[in-house]
């Protein structure tokens, strides 16, 4: 008894003294932190190898993928021989306008198809700028030069005259109103296919352009002005398309049993409408044309003579370095003229002012309320225009002799 009351009695007073047993004291100590590279060094090496062998795999793949000879395509034939043959193995074939149309024609009869089905044509774009930009997806309408439907637009116009209200009316608009339309069109109780309006109204249908979108009255749509006649007329019977999948465009022309001349002249009127929204220095908007009925398959048209004819850069910019180097020939030949005497105006009147702003001369017209600077209205005089105001110091005439 005597062993375990002695081992009782060192076990109490141990903490006191302050005596601690070795074994005691590894076995309550808190451990420390230990990082995993510390605990597992193996591991980050097994990861660091890994690594590397993945990066030297994907190396050699590429370096393989580079040796590796392409495999060899069979070029394509140009024209078939028998009347059956593997499509695939040839490029598909490209024809003119009036064979196309008239081919079209020939499909109706052979396959008993409606005569007055629907022309159609799919028109694939080349949307891209210099560097990253690109031509946003737009819609328009076209006034065609031969109608195939009878089919009328609605046209909604804004006004608050009661005169224009009238006239819009008798021209054949839908509805006509003011600002009490505002709230019928943000709730779908109104909807129209165009909208027109005045420029008097315009500030107050801002509420309007989040909902209407593209079809917010605007004079680059030709759906703003004072003209309202001309465009509700416009808008009843234009013919409307817009870009589809961000390069397609896809819209019916004319009927099957149109002449040929009316089917040609309406595609190249929206043609032509397509490569207003491109400019002319960049490649051509339409890329590939085919055309189509509602129930034959796609031609492929050749598009030489259909496009619109445009200069080549590099011809316009031969013409405006040559207009540069006359213009600046004829400045120099009289260099002592004296500016105060030169005939300078504005191009729409002869009131005109000088003044003497920032050491550059201005011609500034008092009704048009236009700033010319001196080499802006010198290149475009307006005759019986002719000011003599008082002598200028020569630093005036230098400086504006190099405008």
């Amino acid at each position: 008894m005597a062993a375990p009351s002695a081992c009782c009695l060192w076990r109490a007073l141990a903490p006191r003294c302050g005596w601690v047993l070795p074994g005691l004291q590894q076995r309550f100590a808190v451990p420390a932190a230990v990082s995993p590279a510390t605990a597992r060094p193996y591991a980050a090496a097994a990861k660091a190898a890994k690594k590397d062998a993945k990066r030297s795999r994907q190396e050699k793949a590429k370096e393989a993928a580079k040796e590796k000879p392409l495999p060899r395509r069979r070029p394509l034939m140009s024209k078939p021989v028998d009347d059956v043959y593997l499509t695939w193995l040839y490029r598909r074939p490209s024809y003119g306008l009036e064979q196309a149309v008239g081919m079209l024609k020939r499909f109706q009869e052979l396959d008993f198809t409606h005569p007055k089905q629907f022309v159609y044509i799919n028109v694939f774009l080349d949307m891209a700028l210099q560097k990253k930009k690109k031509v946003d997806p737009f819609s328009s309408g076209v006034a065609l030069p031969h109608r195939f439907t009878d089919e009328v637009n609605k046209v909604l116009v804004f006004t608050e005259n009661e005169q224009e209200a009238e006239v819009a009316r008798e021209h054949g608009a839908a509805i006509v109103g003011g600002v009490e339309l505002i709230k019928w069109i943000l709730e779908d109780e109104i909807q129209a296919d165009f909208y027109v309006a005045v420029p008097a109204i315009i500030p107050k249908l801002i509420p309007l352009r989040n909902k209407l979108r593209k079809k917010y009255p605007s004079t680059k749509r030709n759906s703003l002005g004072s003209d309202i006649p001309r465009m509700v007329q416009f808008f009843r019977e234009c013919h409307e398309y817009s870009v589809e999948d961000e390069s397609v465009i896809k819209t019916r022309i004319a009927r099957l049993d149109m002449p040929t001349e009316h089917i040609i002249a309406n595609l190249k009127t929206i043609i032509q409408d397509i490569c207003t929204f491109k400019p002319s220095n960049f490649d051509p908007i339409v890329q590939r044309l085919v055309i189509r009925s509602s129930t034959s398959e796609g031609l492929l048209l050749n598009l030489d003579g259909i496009l619109p004819q445009v200069e080549k850069a590099e011809e316009k910019e031969e013409e405006d370095a040559a207009d540069e180097d006359q213009q600046k020939a004829v400045q120099e030949s009289e260099p002592n003229v004296h500016l105060e005497t030169l005939a300078l105006g504005c191009v729409e009147c002869a009131l005109l002012e000088e003044a003497f702003l920032e050491w550059t001369w201005y011609c500034v017209c008092v009704q048009a309320k236009k700033k010319w600077t001196w080499k802006q209205a010198a290149s475009a005089p307006c005759p019986g225009s002719r000011r003599e105001g008082e002598e200028k110091p020569e630093s005036y005439k230098r400086r504006l002799l190099i405008f």
